[in-house]
């Protein structure tokens, strides 16, 4: 399977950076992955916007416009003309060892690219409360970045991510998000998640379901919340890039309504909807 790296198409398993890249020796990088629909990668603009902001905050060049990764997203997804699943990483570039840079002008920029997997969508996951606390971000808000340790650690809490997700909750025992999502729950009519201002990821999925939400007049609650007030839920979903909404059907021996929950359902028809019509005139196939 071809990748792209720095303005080249390669073979992934040619695929090679040096050590001396910082992103390597310091973790500085950032990254955002996403999906396609009818090969166009809807929402890639937030994305693309997300990362050029983390980007800018720790001076990293970013030689590419919107335009570029659009057209190789196209030629990427040409090779088996199936849907893909893409990370577009950026890694701060080759530098000696040592904090010397005071910006870096040569970063390592790879998409790669991979056949999306097969998912059905309603398909509930178990949640579980996770004993590793999440950790702040190293600024205000929280990036897609190399930095990634905290996540692989709470990963490591669960058999497979496939069927489970774990829900990080701060040192203070407040609920944050979950491990590769952002997390939502209903009860009486009303739509909670916590707050970006908690340093979780400002979730682009997350950030659509809350206007979805809004155009179907459902309250949001947006705040600080302990695990307790999730347990009383009717409903639990969760949102990431790729697998869209995904329902939750307990937490540990409380049970959610899963993927008969009434608004659950409404929103995910909802986003799916606004789906169709960011593909415009494309041939759209029953998403």
């Amino acid at each position: 399977m071809l990748c792209w790296m720095n303005g080249h198409y390669i073979d992934e398993q040619d695929l090679k950076i040096s050590p001396f890249d910082h992103g390597f020796l310091y973790g500085l990088g950032f990254f955002e992955t996403f999906r396609t629909y009818e090969g166009k990668a809807v929402y890639l603009h937030e994305h693309f916007s997300r990362l050029l902001e983390a980007l800018k905050e720790y001076r990293i060049h970013f030689p590419y416009r919107l335009q570029n990764i659009e057209e190789v997203i196209e030629k990427l997804n040409a090779q088996d003309g199936k849907e893909g699943y893409f990370r577009l990483n950026v890694s701060a570039g080759v530098h000696p060892i040592g904090l010397a840079p005071s910006e870096y002008t040569e970063p390592t920029v790879i998409l790669f690219r991979k056949e999306l997997p097969e998912m059905v969508r309603g398909t509930e996951k178990e949640a579980v409360w996770l004993k590793t606390a999440r950790n702040s971000p190293e600024q205000q808000t929280r990036y897609k970045s190399h930095h990634y340790g905290n996540n692989v650690r709470a990963r490591l809490e669960l058999p497979s991510l496939a069927t489970q997700e774990g829900f990080f909750t701060d040192q203070n025992g407040v609920i944050a998000e979950g491990i590769t999502s952002n997390v939502f729950w209903i009860k009486d009519g009303i739509l909670y998640t916590p707050s970006t201002n908690l340093g979780i990821l400002p979730g682009i999925t997350r950030k659509k379901v809350i206007q979805l939400a809004e155009e179907l007049q459902i309250p949001v609650r947006e705040g600080r919340f302990m695990a307790w007030e999730l347990e009383q839920a009717d409903e639990c979903f969760i949102t990431t890039a790729v697998q869209e909404l995904v329902p939750i059907s307990r937490i540990g021996e409380v049970r959610f309504a899963g993927s008969e929950g009434r608004l659950y359902k409404k929103l995910h028809q909802k986003y799916l909807q606004k789906i169709v019509m960011c593909l415009g005139d494309r041939h759209v196939r029953k998403l």
